[in-house]
């Protein structure tokens, strides 16, 4: 790594732990006490929206009805946003007059846009109108990590809460996270993006000359119906345009990652400057690395969310220098072909393949391994373009179950179900019952865990398995070969695990990767949310067991390394075959040749 990137890198982690310490705190204080006196006056929109939806917000619910409520809105949420797609050419706010959305491809975004996830087969600018973008993308983008925010903070009461039934209302926490934490922010960050140069109009795409006029061929029909080919000259561009910075903000901090423009946050009108480069990357992990900070005080021990958050931050810069290392590294073959790849004053040096001069070699990995970090999927560069060791960290971040910081409270909830596997296996170590935060681990609380890792990777396993088996999953590989089988691993990696982002090169608008991409997110999202609820409402129900001399304590560098040990581990024994047949494969090619 060169100086420049360990700057880059060090400034980033020192900056987005200073500010998760008080957002940590203030959401603590938000969900728990009632907000602090500069957030009261939003109290009275809170009791009014409260009561409009006919709730009651010191009604508690129980695990199954608080998990029925859950599936119940975005189920809602997927049907809406399905029918604003399928209608957007009879709808208003669509000055480009952009036909509804095909059935698969609807069904695959709005699955997409439910789960957090924000996979995209689509160039947004060639097929969303702006009011799906706002009223369908968008809202999603907030209820989304709203609903990750909340069963967060239901397993966070499991924890806390003795011989209980309820885990707190779902419909009162999703109402706070909104209101409280994702607004706000979102309504700073996006006023500061297009003061970088984001746009933010109503206004319809707009025609501008060119700066020098080009010409290219375009092949058509001719008088006798055989293609005939002729020289096309363009003397202007049309620019999209649209409401962009308002998305752009909460697909950020909501971990969502969807773009408003096809090529995400490589494009100048989504991502102008390095600046917005930087606040944008710190966005991404700023609630999920918060949200330590909010668990260790809610359940009355800052030690456990500092644990937590340090385990995390380790597994995510070793990554982040693998990735960035071997993207300064360059690739081999070009320097026996005689090319200079050393990064000096007058080039960047390394692998500049498909990346943005505007942000470079580091500014481009750091992304990478920042946006699968989190369930975020937004994009800076091209990752198909990555080494085959540099795309590899970005996607078995994926596979670990997008715990390390993940999305906006499913991060910390999947790695909490990691923290009580770890427990169980030092219990089993040393003859004891388990025990986390006071309460006895027990079977039924492992059979959830196992559902709620493993149904993710299954869907990973099985998903790639099909699609290398089946012809419509072979043809819309464009790069046969190890790296093809990559693009459908991370393809599937992406989904399952709730990210979105793409190796690019693998043709899935189609009826085969619509249908088998949106039902892995389907499974991944809600077949990890139900078992984390059962948890809750087990530790809910259960007494309070007082620490004594073979407590495992569960906070301090012991744990913190334990928790990474089951974390690598279980990623490891279950993906390292695949990789072994993509990106390690390539690699190995790579050298040999």
């Amino acid at each position: 790594m060169t100086a420049n990137a360990i700057l880059q890198a060090g400034l980033y982690v020192l900056a987005l732990l200073a500010l998760a310490w008080p957002l940590g705190l203030y959401m603590a204080r938000v969900f728990e006490g009632g907000p602090p006196a500069f957030a009261r006056w939003l109290a009275p929109l809170e009791r009014g929206l409260l009561r409009l939806a006919g709730v009651q917000a010191d009604e508690d619910m129980g695990w199954r009805r608080y998990a029925l409520a859950v599936l119940l809105f975005n189920f809602a949420g997927l049907v809406a946003v399905y029918g604003l797609q399928r209608l957007q050419g009879w709808l208003p706010l669509n000055p480009q007059a952009l036909a509804g959305v095909p059935a698969d491809l609807a069904f695959n975004t709005a699955a997409s846009f439910a789960t957090n996830t924000n996979w995209q087969s689509y160039s947004g600018e060639a097929t969303m109108s702006y009011l799906t973008q706002m009223l369908g993308l968008t809202v999603q983008n907030f209820v989304s990590a709203a609903t990750g925010i909340a069963v967060l903070l239901a397993l966070a009461r499991g924890f806390v809460r003795r011989e209980a039934a309820g885990l707190g209302n779902f419909w009162v926490d999703m109402t706070r996270a909104t209101l409280y934490v994702l607004l706000p922010l979102s309504v700073v960050l996006a006023v500061v993006l297009a003061g970088q140069g984001v746009v933010q109009t109503f206004s319809p795409y707009a025609e501008v000359a060119r700066v020098e006029t080009v010409s290219y061929p375009e092949t058509a029909a001719g008088a006798d119906g055989r293609p005939a080919t002729r020289e096309v000259r363009a003397a202007t561009q049309t620019l999209p345009l649209g409401p962009a910075a308002s998305q752009i903000a909460i697909k950020q901090l909501g971990t969502n990652g969807g773009g408003f423009f096809g090529v995400n946050s490589a494009h100048p009108f989504e991502n102008p400057t390095p600046l917005s480069n930087f606040l944008e990357m710190l966005a991404i992990l700023l609630i999920p690395a918060a949200l330590c900070v909010t668990f260790g005080r809610m359940v009355r021990d800052d030690r456990q969310g500092f644990t937590l958050l340090a385990a995390m931050t380790l597994v995510f810069v070793a990554l982040m220098a693998v990735c960035v290392g071997a993207e300064q590294a360059g690739n081999p073959l070009f320097e026996r072909a005689g090319a200079d790849t050393a990064a000096s004053d007058l080039q960047a040096g390394g692998n500049m393949e498909g990346k943005e001069a505007r942000f470079g070699i580091a500014g481009s990995a750091m992304w990478a391994t920042v946006t699968t970090a989190a369930s975020n999927g937004s994009v800076n560069a091209m990752h198909d373009s990555f080494t085959p060791l540099g795309g590899m960290a970005p996607m078995w971040l994926m596979q670990l179950g997008e715990v390390i910081f993940g999305g906006a409270g499913s991060g910390l909830y999947g790695m909490l179900v990691f923290a009580l596997v770890a427990v169980f296996v030092a219990g089993l170590m040393i003859g004891r019952t388990p025990e986390y935060l006071g309460k006895k681990i027990e079977a039924f609380e492992i059979k959830m865990a196992a559902v709620a890792l493993l149904a993710p990777s299954a869907a990973v396993l099985v998903g790639t398995a099909v699609a290398v088996l089946v012809e419509p999953g072979r043809a819309a590989v464009a790069n046969p070969g190890t790296h093809g089988f990559s693009e459908i691993l991370y393809a599937f990696s992406s989904a399952a695990n709730n990210n979105g982002s793409a190796f690019a090169g693998l043709g899935s608008n189609n009826l085969f990767y619509n249908l088998a991409l949106g039902f892995c997110m389907l499974v991944a999202r809600y077949w990890v949310i139900v078992p984390v609820l059962a948890i809750a409402g087990a530790l809910a129900a259960k007494k309070s067991v007082p620490a004594s001399g073979g407590t495992l304590p569960t906070h301090g560098p012991l744990f913190a390394g334990l928790l990474i040990a089951i974390v690598a581990v279980v990623g490891a024994l279950t993906f390292l075959p695949a990789l072994a047949l993509g990106p390690v494969a390539e690699h190995l090619q790579m050298m040999a040749r």
